[in-house]
Formats: C-alpha cells, sequence, structure tokens
C-alpha cells in the first residue's frame, strides 16, 4: 500500500467532544420534557447526525426534532463547544504526518463551522488541506457521501487514501468509497464495534496511525506467555507483517524507569557507582530507579535523587523520554534535571550498595565522549544539560 492522504472523522478519533455534546444533548431533551437518564449516559449522540438520533431514539417527528436539534446547538454553540479539548498525542501526529508529506483531510457529520472553530482553538487548522462537515441547514448527510467529498477535495484516488475513525459509521463510509480504514480505541466506540465492522486496522494509539499510513506498522495477532517475574514480563508474540507476511517478535514488559541528573552551584554532578550484575562490571551513572504501578514518573524521580544521593532539589525540570532499547522492550525512562540542591540522609534498599561521586560536568561529557561511561540514560542525560547550559 502506498497512501498519500488520510482522511479523519472528527468527533471520538481528534477531538474529545464527548462531555458537550451529551450535555447539550441533556438540555435539549429537558427542554422538550423528553426522558433521557443522565448526561453521561448519552454517547450514543457522538457520530450520527443530530437529526437522526433524536428521530430514532426519542420517536420524534422531523420538525418536532429540527426544534430539537435548534434547542441543543442553543447551548452548544455558547458552551458545549468549549468542553472538548484534543486527545493525547493527535496534535505530534497532525503535525507529524503532515511532514512526512501526506494530505490531511476531516470527513464529519459535525457542523463545518464547529469543526474549523475546534482546530483553530487548538493551533492543528493549518495541517489540514480540506475539511469537510455538514452545514446547520443540512445535516444528515450520510457519512458515505462526506469522505466522497473529502477524497475529492483532496484529489487522490480510492487506493490513496486512508479513513480514520472511532465507529461503525466511519468504518462504514470506508466500505462504501472502496478505501481502507483505521478504528481507533480511544473515542466513543468499542474494539468489537470496529472489528464487527470490518476496519482494516486497529490502532490503540495515535503513534499507530502513522505506522500504519507509513507501511510499517505490525499487527499483534496472538500473545504467548513466557516468564512472568517481579519486575518484567516475557512474551512471544505472533505478528503480521505490513506486507502480509506472519512473524514472531520476543519481548520484554517493563513497568519503565526515571533517572535525575543533578547540578550543584559548583558545576558538579552527582553521580553513583554501582556494581551491574548484567555486565558484571562496577559503573558511574545518574541516580534512577523503576516506576512502581501507577507512580507519577516526577514523583518516583524525587525519591530515587533522595533515597540514592540524600539530595532534594529547589528545581526540577524535564529532559524528555528515553526508549533504552526498542528491539525487545517497551521500557520508557524518563529524564529530569535537578538544580538548587541541599543534602539529607540517604535511604538505600537493603540490596542496594552504591557509593555517591561528584564529578564537573565537562569531566562527565569527556568520558562519555571517550567511551569510559556507557551507561545510556547517564549518556543522554548529560548531553541534554550540556545543550541546555549552553543555551542560557
Amino acid at each position: 500500500m502506498s497512501f498519500k492522504a488520510v482522511i479523519f472523522d472528527f468527533d471520538g478519533t481528534i477531538c474529545n467532544t464527548g462531555e458537550g455534546i451529551m450535555k447539550s444533548a441533556k438540555y435539549a431533551l429537558d427542554s422538550f420534557n423528553l426522558p433521557c437518564g443522565e448526561w453521561e449516559e448519552l454517547s450514543y449522540f457522538i457520530g450520527p447526525p443530530l437529526l437522526v438520533t433524536f428521530q430514532e431514539r426519542f420517536n420524534q417527528d422531523v420538525s418536532r426534532a429540527i426544534e430539537i436539534v435548534k434547542k441543543f446547538r442553543e447551548r452548544y454553540s455558547d458552551k458545549g463547544i468549549l468542553e472538548s479539548c484534543l486527545y493525547d498525542g493527535i496534535s505530534d501526529l497532525i503535525k507529524s504526518l503532515k511532514s512526512d508529506g501526506f494530505r490531511l483531510a476531516i470527513a464529519s457529520s459535525k457542523p463545518e463551522e464547529y469543526i474549523i472553530q475546534l482546530l483553530e482553538k487548538f493551533s492543528v487548522a493549518q495541517y489540514f488541506d480540506i475539511v469537510c462537515g455538514v452545514s446547520f441547514t443540512a445535516d444528515c448527510e450520510s457519512k458515505q457521501s462526506i469522505i466522497a467529498r473529502a477524497l475529492e477535495g483532496l484529489g487522490v484516488s480510492n487506493d490513496e487514501a486512508i479513513i480514520v475513525g472511532d465507529k461503525s459509521y466511519d468504518i462504514d463510509g470506508a466500505k462504501a468509497n472502496s478505501l481502507k480504514s483505521i478504528g481507533v480505541l480511544w473515542g466513543f466506540g468499542t474494539k468489537f464495534e470496529l472489528i464487527e465492522c470490518g476496519a482494516d486496522f486497529i490502532a490503540e494509539k495515535p503513534g499507530d496511525i502513522e505506522a500504519v499510513v507509513l507501511d510499517l506498522y505490525e499487527r499483534t495477532d496472538n500473545v504467548q506467555g513466557i516468564f512472568s517475574g517481579r519486575v518484567l514480563v516475557m512474551h512471544e508474540d505472533d505478528i503480521t507483517l505490513c506486507n502480509g507476511m506472519q512473524a514472531k517478535r520476543e519481548c520484554v514488559d517493563h513497568p519503565g524507569g526515571v533517572a535525575v541528573i543533578g547540578l550543584t552551584d559548583d558545576d558538579e554532578v552527582l553521580l553513583v557507582r554501582q556494581f551491574r550484575y548484567p555486565y558484571k562490571e562496577v559503573i558511574y551513572e545518574i541516580p534512577a530507579g523503576k516506576l512502581e504501578k501507577g507512580e507519577d514518573p516526577f514523583e518516583a524521580g524525587k525519591r530515587e535523587f533522595k533515597e540514592e544521593c540524600g539530595a532534594v532539589a529547589d528545581e526540577y525540570f524535564s529532559l524528555g523520554e528515553l526508549y533504552p532499547s526498542p528491539g525487545y522492550t517497551n521500557e520508557i525512562i524518563r529524564l529530569y534535571g535537578a538544580r538548587k540542591l541541599s543534602f539529607e540522609e540517604q535511604n538505600l534498599d537493603d540490596d542496594e550498595f552504591l557509593q555517591v561521586r561528584r564529578m564537573k560536568l565537562d569531566e562527565l561529557i569527556e568520558r562519555i565522549m571517550s567511551g569510559e561511561i556507557k551507561d545510556a540514560k547517564t549518556v543522554a542525560a548529560a548531553l541534554k544539560l550540556r545543550e541546555l547550559t549552553r543555551s542560557k
């Protein structure tokens, strides 16, 4: 497959608009004395045209449903539209796809005016080549027709575009236009719904979409457990490659870790020396530790810094994330810097033996560049810290 364009649904795919839609639906139904339960129970309003939902779910004729839609928009235009946010990772995905050279479009049953307003609010409007929604006077257009308009506006053929959506309406619209489709799991549909309606791919996170359209995606078909230990879980997965061939992947699941590089007022970095059993060596590294289940990485970093070095800081700052070995493990190490340090007592675990050392940042960089210091998190954190200190 060689895609040139990606057509997104909006509600439930790019933007979490659920709260505003459901609260506005509740407002409209209450205004006409139609029983509907609590607003959290009205997720079926997200996706299909409002006029259709008010008719089919509440047995209203067309003229009455039009009046209810007007009441819905009375609240939504003023309050509901503001009760929205982009899903995590969507902004980065959109920018990355555009950088990759893809043409981008939106095909949604939402009024086009609302879509554009929200895209501008979240500063992503400039990345879309075309936005296809409905008008306030003609809001019952089928998803098939909206997608066809987007496809025509993009100027690409059916086999050069792919649909991304969270509901069966999106997948059915893709099929009606002979397009491939990606069903996303962070919206308002379910995995069962997306599989049942025949989505070609299922995305668990936004990054999966880029992998699919770049023709690099590997689909998990089966997971076979091998070992489950105190920290690590190992499994062998059966996968389907982007060319349709079958393969296996051996993986190690890790809860993730944190590491802190502390810099004193004298430009010295706090390091620890300890024996690392897998390498059978004593090595230098910055203080670090693994995350407990559900633990906030920043709080874990402060804890490890104090426990290993007896250090606390008035100023902490993020140095990003590190994938230490993406070929076989999903471990993510969150890196932090620390300044304005003060010192208390160490609080090491019973099986933890280490020595705290101070080293000038310049010397640390020299020993990294010579190959003497090899620990990946220490290398990454030190080089990032050096760049930050140079830029200030």
